[in-house]
């Protein structure tokens, strides 16, 4: 596996300049959502924010020997939200600022993109309750954005539900909204060539590696029986361990249920062990 690929190389002894300069650029389709793409501009121009992404990386990545959480794992994580929330709401599931607030979709999809962006920002202080340190540091970069898209009020509420979706992904989280979700489950689907969620220490051969490298690919599509498939495709028959820690703890409690089905698919021709089965749902 080629670490540079996902973004796990260690760059230690690079300035903070030199980081900056080979900045990721965050983007999705907008579906002529203005907000949405003001926002977005906004975020790739913002050097503090890609500091505090770089942050992150440098303790999860340099430090604790994790896989990123900095803007290659933002990345992943506000496309693959982003999508969920477009098949749920192509399917009329209602999200729950349309629902309670009386906003409309493209402000869902505005709450799902902060909190997808902004989920691990508590990371650039500490692994441990970094679930609660990205609370106060999102908060920061909140005031700062939604201004220029909002009037106060509605600044207030958007605010107020990233941040519920941003404390709703951390282990036992329980989300009110769809949206929140949404967010849960979008960050642990970036499995995909060994981008496991579940730390593991590097160079290791423990249950946890070995199965972050049997994840080939993840395939998010509409779904016959319910809005969304998801179709994982595996080379090892070690990778159910990630659906059973991370995706199926995400899912569960989520509000998604229901709306979810996911498959696991192993690949190639089994000459490498022997095949304990050919299909997985959850």
């Amino acid at each position: 596996m080629e670490k540079e690929q996902f973004g796990f190389e260690p760059e230690t002894g690079m300035t903070i300049e030199q980081r900056l300069a080979g900045r990721v650029v965050v983007s999705v389709p907008n579906r002529h959502n203005e907000r949405l793409r003001d926002l977005l501009d906004r975020i790739n121009d913002d050097d503090d924010l890609y500091a505090l992404w770089t942050a992150a990386n440098v303790n999860a990545i340099e430090r604790l020997g994790m896989t990123d959480h900095g803007p290659v794992d933002v990345k992943i994580v506000l496309n693959i939200a982003i999508r969920l929330l477009r098949l749920l709401m192509d399917a009329d599931v209602v999200p729950g600022v349309v629902e309670n607030y009386g906003m409309d979709k493209g402000d869902a999809e505005v709450v799902v993109a902060l909190a997808a962006l902004f989920h691990d920002l508590g990371m650039s202080i500490h692994r441990a309750d970094h679930e609660a340190y990205s609370l106060f540091v999102a908060q920061r970069k909140l005031d700062q954005l939604l201004p220029h898209v909002y009037e106060p009020a509605a600044a207030t509420i958007v605010r107020s539900e990233v941040l519920h979706a941003i404390i709703s992904h951390r282990t036992g989280g329980r989300p009110f909204t769809i949206e929140a979700g949404v967010v849960r489950i979008a960050d642990a689907l970036d499995m995909a060539k060994g981008r496991s969620r579940i730390p593991f220490e590097a160079g290791s051969a423990s249950i946890h590696s070995v199965s972050a490298a049997a994840i080939e690919e993840v395939k998010i599509e509409r779904g016959d029986e319910r809005p969304i498939r998801i179709r994982i495709l595996m080379s090892n028959s070690a990778g159910v361990f990630q659906l059973d820690q991370l995706f199926r703890d995400k899912l569960t409690g989520s509000g998604l249920e229901p709306y979810v089905c996911m498959e696991a698919e192993l690949t190639g021709e089994g000459e490498t062990e022997k095949r304990l089965f050919t299909e997985f749902r959850i």
